[in-house]
């Protein structure tokens, strides 16, 4: 009776020992402790902030701002990237909490959300962003000694940006490289979006009397820095934002009632291109050369 009692007990065990097991290979962050660094994380939609593992935070902003698809080069290069990123927003913050969940700063998603964006594949697919980060743990980008702003974007014209034309800053290590995997073999690399003529004015809030695009002037990336708008001149990136187009290198034709834009790339266009990061992933580049590629004369150091 004795030995069918302790068989018992260690069969309970085994079935326990392997749910454990199974559970802690997509919550590592429940049962193991891997860094003390914390940021405080707002989210977008409910308002509450969480104070939580930056290495957690830098999980679920991989998860939402990268295809977990991409190559594991890649993966670890946007893990860095937004490491440095949420550090830079650590160090300037002055307020109740470092980071929103959006874009406006950069898109984390929740385990939750991550099972139903991955579905079956959410094992493969989690765990792999995991290794991305925990490969590159604590590791930031310096320039100077001086964390630096780590810009990045889905994809390019084919050129990045120099970042003075976008965000009015000049920083040394933004300027515009070429990026050259970035091209028309990519789905979606070139894209046509049609308006009528009344919601271009609408969106523009301008007079749709007579409406025409003149005196365009574009960098030296072919990206529009300024259109006239009937008599209205606009600085592209404001144009981009109000019609909410996919970037600011752009074509506009006029057809009847209708406004035809086609856009090159997607994206600000400043610092890494991350579809431009997985063409150099799978030229067998690791992720300190993508790194080094994007943001010029930075160092890689760990927190």
């Amino acid at each position: 009776m004795l030995n069918r009692i302790l068989l018992i007990i260690v069969v309970i065990l085994s079935i326990v020992l392997v749910k454990v097991s199974s559970i802690s290979s997509t919550t590592f962050f429940s049962t193991t402790k891997v860094n003390d660094k914390t940021i405080a994380v707002k989210d977008s939609t409910l308002n509450n902030i969480d104070e939580m593992n930056l290495e957690e935070y830098v999980i679920g902003v991989v998860a939402g701002e990268m295809p977990a698809s991409f190559e594991s080069e890649a993966l670890k290069a946007q893990a860095i990237a937004a490491r440095t990123y949420a550090t830079y927003k650590i160090e300037k913050s002055n307020g109740n909490y470092d980071v929103v969940t959006d874009v406006s700063n950069q898109k984390y998603i929740t385990i939750d959300e991550m099972k139903i964006k991955w579905q079956t594949e959410f094992d493969k697919y989690y765990n792999k962003v995991k290794d991305a980060v925990l490969k590159t743990k604590g590791m930031i980008m310096t320039y100077n000694d001086d964390v630096i702003e780590a810009f990045y974007f889905a994809m390019s014209n084919g050129y990045t940006e120099d970042a003075s034309l976008v965000f009015n800053e000049d920083l040394d290590y933004l300027e515009s490289v070429e990026s050259k995997y970035d091209n028309n073999n990519l789905n979606n690399f070139e894209v046509v979006t049609k308006f009528s003529k009344e919601e271009v004015c609408n969106k523009l809030n301008i007079s749709c009397d007579n409406l025409s695009f003149s005196n365009i002037e574009r960098s030296n990336t072919n990206r529009v820095n300024y259109i006239t708008v009937n008599n209205k001149k606009i600085k592209g990136t404001e144009f981009r934002s109000k019609l909410g187009l996919r970037s600011t290198d752009f074509d506009i034709s006029i057809d009847n009632n209708v406004v035809s834009i086609t856009t090159r790339g997607y994206g600000h266009g400043v610092g890494m291109s991350q579809y431009g990061a997985n063409g150099m992933a799978k030229e067998g580049k690791n992720y300190e050369e993508i790194l080094k590629y994007y943001y010029k004369n930075i160092e890689i150091k760990t927190l």
